[in-house]
């Protein structure tokens, strides 16, 4: 492997010259630009990287940490962040925690060891507030909201809302008794969700029972067997997310009960799959692209230097498709 001597001895320069030429740290004449550029195309030379970022204190890098690669919702948004860094010259460290609190907390440590210019955090821990209280490069937590303002932003949606209109579409169907299949309510994304079906039925005098579950398939395969012993007159169910609202049509599907002609269905996040399978899934929609480049944009160009944890709530919408609508 070349090294930066190699360079400078084919160009006839000091290794000072090629480093200043690499890093644009001073004027260097066009003409040993242009022969430490050639060196370095005939060597093949390969700056290290982390030498760089220990010296400019940029890695060009953003940490990246969800609580599961499993979760297509956070694939999706992974693949969104990923992309955009890139058009930006930045590469992503993705950190999977697999919902684990040490995890967590030795991702941002890791981070922070390894110079990224900013930690994207997808995460319900509060218990994190003192490892982001050390942090020294913005952060940004995402699809969360935590009782600290000790970060740079939250980006998250209006759950809310997407709870309320989950309920209002089930009930313009026709639905008589609804059941939630809500989230773990110690989670701020499910407790929000759930608050806002729970309050529309409760204006519009509609008894709404509910379950709770993991954002997990196999979990919502098995609260969906409990629904259906507990509330065998169930006409519809809102779904915490689509994974488990795919998980419950399995189950119906297995027990020959026809969706949406006997039970109407609508998931939350609107991920890919929601609109592949069959039938498609009616669900909330989440803009998981805009969302994710407000992310990227907030860290690469510090439009909010200071951590003030100023929130920034994007809508969602409703997408009404096979599971609640007759083909």
């Amino acid at each position: 492997m070349s090294s930066i001597r190699d360079v400078a001895k084919l160009a006839g320069v000091s290794p000072a010259t090629v480093s200043r030429v690499m890093n644009s740290t001073a004027n260097v004449t066009q003409e040993k630009r242009e022969k430490v550029l050639n060196a370095i195309k005939q060597t093949d030379f390969v700056p290290n990287e982390v030498a760089r970022s220990l010296f400019k204190k940029s890695s060009k890098t953003i940490g990246l940490i969800i609580p599961s690669i499993q979760n297509p919702y956070f694939t999706q948004m992974a693949d969104i962040i990923d992309k955009t860094a890139k058009k930006k010259g930045y590469n992503i460290i993705l950190c999977n925690v697999e919902h684990n609190l040490e995890q967590e907390k030795s991702a941002v440590q890791r981070l922070m060891a390894l110079n990224t210019n900013g930690i994207i955090l997808a995460s319900n821990n509060n218990e994190l507030k003192h490892e982001l209280s050390l942090c020294d490069v913005p952060v940004v937590v995402i699809d969360s909201l935590f009782d600290t303002k000790n970060v740079n932003a939250y980006i998250y949606c209006d759950y809310y809302q997407g709870g309320r209109l989950a309920a209002k579409h089930l009930h313009e169907c026709n639905c008589k008794n609804i059941v939630c299949i809500k989230g773990p309510q110690n989670l701020f994304t499910a407790k929000t969700r759930y608050k806002g079906s729970k309050d529309f039925c409760i204006q519009n005098n509609i008894t709404l029972n509910s379950i709770e579950c993991d954002y997990d398939f196999h979990a919502g395969m098995s609260m969906t067997e409990k629904l259906l012993n507990s509330y065998p007159n169930v006409d519809g169910i809102i779904a915490c997310n689509d994974i488990v609202a795919i998980s419950i049509y399995k189950i119906l599907h297995k027990k020959n009960i026809p969706v949406p002609q006997k039970i109407k269905l609508i998931g939350f996040d609107d991920i890919h799959f929601s609109s592949l399978m069959s039938p498609e899934i009616t669900t909330i929609h989440q803009p998981i692209e805009k969302m994710a480049k407000k992310a990227i944009s907030i860290i690469l160009n510090n439009t909010i230097p200071d951590k003030n944890g100023e929130q920034f709530i994007f809508p969602v919408s409703l997408i009404k498709r096979e599971t609640t609508c007759y083909k």
